[in-house]
């Protein structure tokens, strides 16, 4: 049978999950008002130091009648450490249907790989966000793929294009409790979530100047998982902390590796991983700092493990963190590298590697992301899986899980040609 082919391309503006920030304006003092922030932007392409997300819906028309879709998104603080800026959605939308739907038209969607690989070269030739615009292309192309397969499953398509072997399996939620630290992690515990609570520490207050208020906000965490949580709940706790510890040590390692340890000692006999301690502002000063750190950690007998975010922004970047030995594992940030096909790669390299995969993403979401995310995560045995989009808890953590367990029941019944998961 003949595969279906790209009938058209529609492009479609949407709104995303939660804001877009201005993270340079913001560190350098912006106020807060409320939900806002006052004073003007610094970050190239925001008009506000905070702007309601926007997305772009790739719809798919195919010549077999089917209809697919993708989501192009940018994240929450794009524009800074290396990211591509954030993406105006009236305007891709437009560039979309003009310069690369019309190079669209005709395109076999039966492999996904070749089909992504064309339509992502078009993206860099003629868009000025093609990373975005990459990464609602590919999740509506692997969509087309399944379907082209006869199954509609993407996670086996994944698998099947890259030869994965390894059993589908229920993967660990990473949930966020946004500004709501303490009201959050409690629903977050009475629902059970494997991985808690992020925690949003984007503030200088929020750390202390030698650690303190993050260590005394570590220690309620973990105080509140055994006073309400279930007798056998152990989660993973992982705190995001935008560089801030390092900053809280002058950008001092040893000082630096002194709060982290506070901040083990504050988790008690919880597993705690810490986001992004410090930020040394390039890729190669990151990678340097952050072997440095986890050495010091080592020495002293540590366990904390360190995920790197910034400046691991490509396939490339998280290869050179993984050669470097510079992190225990690697936010693989859907949006900042484009294509599916991209994450996927830097997944693999990772767990090649012997390095945790966070297969994250972007509260600026969508839905339609999330879940095409999700089958990734299943195919490559992600080590966790950030439930998205948005700042809340229930809402991410029942799209990202029910998508979950809808892949994993048809798994379990059995996959065409006879494989079980």
């Amino acid at each position: 049978m003949t595969d279906p082919v790209i009938q058209d391309v529609v492009a479609v503006p949407v709104a995303g999950g939660y804001f877009f920030d201005d993270q340079a304006a913001i560190r350098a003092g912006a106020t807060r008002d409320g939900g806002r922030y006052l004073g003007s932007p610094v970050t190239p392409g925001f008009a506000q130091v905070r702007e309601p997300a926007e997305a772009v819906s790739i719809i798919l028309r195919l010549s077999d009648g089917k209809v697919v879709v993708g989501d192009c998104a940018t994240v929450q603080y794009s524009g800074v450490a290396g990211r591509e800026p954030r993406l105006r959605a009236k305007e891709l939308a437009e560039a979309i249907e003009a310069r690369v739907a019309p190079r669209l038209r005709g395109l076999p969607v039966g492999r996904y790989r070749s089909a992504d690989e064309q339509a992502r070269a078009i993206c860099a030739e003629v868009l000025e966000n093609p990373l975005a615009a990459g990464y609602g292309l590919s999740q509506a192309l692997l969509a087309a793929a399944a379907h082209a397969a006869g199954h509609g499953m993407m996670a086996w398509t994944v698998q099947e294009e890259w030869g994965i072997e390894t059993p589908l399996r229920r993967l660990p939620l990473y949930a966020q409790s946004g500004e709501a630290r303490r009201s959050n992690v409690d629903t977050m515990i009475m629902k059970s979530v494997g991985v808690l609570p992020h925690g949003l520490i984007n503030a200088p207050e929020l750390v202390g100047s030698d650690g303190s208020a993050l260590a005394a906000y570590v220690a309620w965490v973990a105080e509140r998982i055994d006073a309400i949580g279930a007798a056998d709940y152990a989660p993973e706790l992982h705190f995001d902390v935008y560089g801030l510890v390092g900053a809280a040590a002058g950008g001092d390692i040893d000082r630096t590796v002194d709060i982290l340890l506070r901040l083990e000692r504050a988790a008690g006999r919880h597993p705690i991983r810490i986001e992004h301690p410090i930020d040394a502002g390039s890729r190669e000063g990151q990678i340097a700092a952050f072997a440095k750190i986890r050495s010091g950690l080592a020495e002293r007998g540590s366990r904390l493990r360190i995920v790197a975010d910034e400046w691991a922004n490509t396939v490339e970047d998280i290869a050179a963190f993984c050669a470097a030995g510079a992190a225990d594992l690697i936010q693989v940030k859907t949006p900042d590298l484009g294509s599916l096909t991209n994450t996927i790669e830097a997944a693999l390299h990772c767990t090649a590697h012997g390095v945790g995969v966070v297969l994250g993403g972007t509260c600026t979401e969508t839905d339609v992301s999330a879940r095409a995310t999700t089958h990734v995560g299943l195919a490559i045995g992600a080590t966790q899986l950030l439930a998205k989009p948005g700042m809340g808890v229930d809402e991410p953590l029942m799209i990202v899980g029910n998508e979950m367990a809808r892949c994993l029941r048809l798994d379990a019944l059995g996959r065409p040609g006879g494989r079980r998961g």
